[in-house]
Parts: C-alpha cells; structure tokens; sequence
C-alpha cells in the first residue's frame, strides 16, 4: 500500500480542487430541461481552463467516451452523459475525476432534478451520511475495512441495500489502485490505516435490493429491481491529524 509524501498530497490535492470545481458547474447545470450531455461539456471546459487532464476520457474497454459519468434515477454508477434530458424529479449522480501532474482526484455526489418524492430525498442523505460514516473511520491504527462495515451499518439501518460489485479503490499515480474499499464488511478487517495513504471511498445505496446488471453500452450500471440508487464519494488522505478530504472545495 503507497504512502504518499507531503510534495505528492500537495498535488492530490489540487486534483482534488479540480474535481470539486466540476462538482459546482454540474450542481449549477443539473436542472430539469438539461441534457447530461450538456453537463459533461461544462466540465471538459473546466478541465481545460484548469490545466488538467481527465482520468476518465477513454479509460477500459470499450474506451469511455466522456470525462464524467452522469447516473439517473435507477442507474448506479458510469452512466454515459448525451442526449438525454433530466425531468422534475430525477435523482442524478455525477462522478468526476482529474489528473494534476499525474497525480489522481476523484470524487462523486447524488442531487435531487427539482422536486423528489421524500423517498429519493432520504436515498440520497443516508447515502451521503454513509460516506461521512466510512471517512470517520479512516485514522491511524485503524483498519482499512472498518470503513466498509460504517458505510454498511448506515446504509441498512435505514433500510436501504449496498452495492456489492462495485467498490472504493486506493487512488495517486493511477485512479483505481489497490488495496479495494468495500462499502460493506467483507468478514475480515484488512489492513492497518497509515499516515500518507490515499483511499477514494464511494458508496452505492439502493433503495431496493443489491443486486445490478450493466446495460448493453458495456459500461452503464443499473439496479436490477428498477429502485433508485444514490452514490457519493471522495478522495481521503490519511493524515496524523485525521482525514482529509482532498475532493471539498
């Protein structure tokens, strides 16, 4: 497991303010009428004016096409910005992410398109009271999987289910790292949290049952019951002092 010195956090960390900039201009853009498309193009321009590059443009098989990930009502997470248009109601994630002198931010949030049924609106604040539960987990000594078993213990008290394929990473040189970052607790606790070491924690919350299945895009996924699902995340670095959220503004 990497520990990231004081000169690589400096420029994690203005990643991070990157990707917290695209979070503002997609919360500004996310409004019925708009096209998710529309959305992605407003945080190119942010990744241009800001001098970074997109760790998300073209990465996997097939090459994602987009520099966000824009997830609507029943999708979880990779949702493909285009021509659709949010509606009076949806819930949309935006998952963003960019690279500072090849260093990696990466974070996402859930918000209400106008009025949502109080449903969708618990949904959505559980699943963000979810991440805080894992982040404050995230201390030296602790264990790495503690964070799973927080997000898990919040999530299911409300009823709520969590994701199970899709989970946090370990994040700098590269976007997705290892070791991986359950949103549950896998029934062992990995292992010991060290000052430097940087964790995306991302949990997804269904509002019926765990289950997926990615569509025929070969990226976008989706609940395999139709329910609603929420996801946030951020980029955390282990400091001495507690966490650090690299991803706020």
């Amino acid at each position: 497991m990497m520990r990231r010195s004081a000169e690589e956090l400096a420029k994690m960390r203005r990643a991070g303010q990157v990707v917290a900039e695209m979070h503002e201009v997609a919360r500004a853009m996310a409004k019925p009428g708009v096209t998710t498309g529309a959305i992605d193009r407003a945080a190119r321009e942010v990744l241009e004016r800001r001098g970074a590059r997109s760790n998300f443009l073209h990465y996997g098989h097939p090459p994602y096409p987009a520099v966000i990930c824009t997830s609507r009502n029943a999708k979880i997470v990779h949702g493909i910005p285009g021509p659709e248009v949010l509606e009076e109601g949806d819930i949309l994630s935006v998952d963003c992410g960019a690279i500072v002198e090849g260093y990696h931010g990466d974070a996402a949030f859930t918000m209400p398109i106008g009025q949502v049924s109080p449903e969708a609106m618990r949904l959505i604040e559980v699943t963000e009271a979810a991440l805080w539960a894992g982040i404050g987990q995230m201390v030296v000594g602790n264990r790495l999987h503690e964070i799973g078993r927080a997000v898990q213990r919040v999530a299911e008290a409300a009823g709520f289910s969590v994701v199970r394929e899709y989970v946090g990473h370990a994040i700098g040189t590269a976007m997705h790292e290892q070791p991986q970052v359950p949103n549950y607790w896998p029934g062992t606790p990995g292992p010991v949290l060290k000052a430097g070491m940087v964790f995306a924690v991302e949990p997804m919350v269904n509002a019926g049952g765990p289950e997926t299945r990615v569509l025929d895009d070969g990226w976008t996924v989706v609940t395999a019951d139709g329910s609603l699902s929420a996801h946030f995340e951020h980029t955390i670095a282990v400091t001495p002092d507690g966490p650090e959220v690299l991803t706020l503004p």
